[in-house]
């Protein structure tokens, strides 16, 4: 029991880990352990917690081997922990995490035959896409911080998790309430000889136009959040962070996720963008939308004026008065420049984040019914 409370402690606490103590590598192997056994579930039952998109994409082999390796650093570095006596409550909890994962089958479960059309939440996409963003732009971070002093536990960093969480479990429902919406809703726009238009295109053509379209829809729906009120009650939820690092683009009402989701498919669906081009657009969009809220100090000279930096996006969630409203686009910098909604400013880097009048509650849950219960 007093172990547990110790990892509520954690969890419900921010700051910088003290090096030398075994926190550090300890928050390492427990995270590392947690991602092993939630693999070791979604291969018990891929029917209902992998995302149908990425089964076709992935090389089961490889999920196997990467789950093997986790679970060898993992219980090494919690072994390595308990033998040196350092913080052994966390390396025990990660010790007994990985033992459990092992005891469930490990790397070597069978995945048989399974439906495919059934309910499902999208685990496999949370693993991946925090193990891969956690080793990517941590990194990142400490290699090029913009604010040295912020540690990785920064302040509301449960509330951010916890939209990560939500946002990704969703996927399935995301992506398949998008989908019916975009083709009840635009079906009829379809016409197979712009599609044959755009499926002939040389590659790096079509993700040029791509990119550049759905950033056209992004770049007037954003406006329109900031500029409509009913909208800006969902939005400000977004905004109200205060902390710019790879997990602030997290906090995102769920509403306007759906939304925005369905406003920049349309037009990809009604284009008919090959396979290919929408898999390219999906990593880059997923690379830039982290990375620009990143807690990273890059401005990329005269390429700022062309595509969104971190500095771009950074200038956008800031509260001084020359950025607000400012600084809409999510990959060209130059609609702003073109709609003259770019931040004019003598300053590099903005001094403080969110929303104006910080009215925005913190928490998960009360954030996601604040767009119904506020009262300006």
């Amino acid at each position: 029991m007093r172990e547990l409370d110790k990892l509520n402690q954690l969890s419900e606490s921010h700051g910088a880990l003290q090096p030398g103590h075994g926190m550090v590598s300890g928050v390492i192997a427990l995270a590392l352990a947690v991602l092993c056994f939630l693999g070791v579930l979604a291969f018990h039952f891929p029917e209902y917690l992998t995302t149908p998109e990425l089964r076709k994409s992935y090389n089961v082999d490889v999920m196997r081997l990467l789950l093997y390796w986790s679970m060898v650093l993992s219980g090494g570095i919690a072994l390595f922990n308990i033998v040196l006596g350092r913080a052994r409550w966390l390396a025990f909890s990660a010790f007994v995490l990985v033992g459990l994962t092992l005891a469930l089958g490990g790397h070597k479960v069978p995945v048989n035959d399974f439906a495919d059309h059934t309910p499902y939440i999208g685990l496999d996409w949370f693993i991946l896409d925090l193990l891969g963003s956690t080793l990517i732009f941590i990194f990142i971070e400490k290699l090029f911080a913009l604010r040295r002093d912020q540690p990785v536990f920064r302040a509301e960093w449960q509330t951010d998790f916890h939209h990560f969480v939500v946002n990704h479990m969703v996927v399935g429902f995301v992506l398949l309430a998008t989908n019916l919406l975009v083709h009840k809703l635009f079906g009829w726009a379809a016409k197979d000889g712009i599609q044959g238009w755009v499926q002939d295109l040389p590659f790096v053509v079509a993700l040029f136009l791509i990119i550049l379209v759905a950033d056209l829809v992004q770049y007037w729906t954003h406006r329109a959040y900031h500029e409509v009120p009913l909208l800006w009650r969902l939005h400000a939820v977004h905004h109200s962070v205060k902390s710019m690092d790879w997990l602030a683009g997290s906090r995102q009402h769920i509403i306007e996720l759906l939304i925005t989701r369905t406003l920049v498919l349309a037009p990809i669906y009604v284009l008919g963008f090959s396979k290919e081009v929408i898999d390219a657009y999906i990593v880059v969009v997923g690379f830039q939308a982290v990375f620009n809220h990143a807690n990273v100090s890059v401005r990329l000279g005269p390429l700022r004026y062309l595509i969104v930096t971190p500095n771009f996006h950074h200038w956008h969630h800031s509260q001084d008065d020359e950025a607000i409203d400012k600084n809409y686009a999510a990959h060209f910098a130059f609609l702003d420049h073109l709609f003259g909604t770019a931040v004019q400013s003598d300053r590099k880097w903005p001094d403080q984040y969110g929303v104006v009048g910080d009215y925005v509650p913190n928490g998960f849950f009360k954030q996601l019914k604040f767009p119904f219960v506020w009262r300006p």
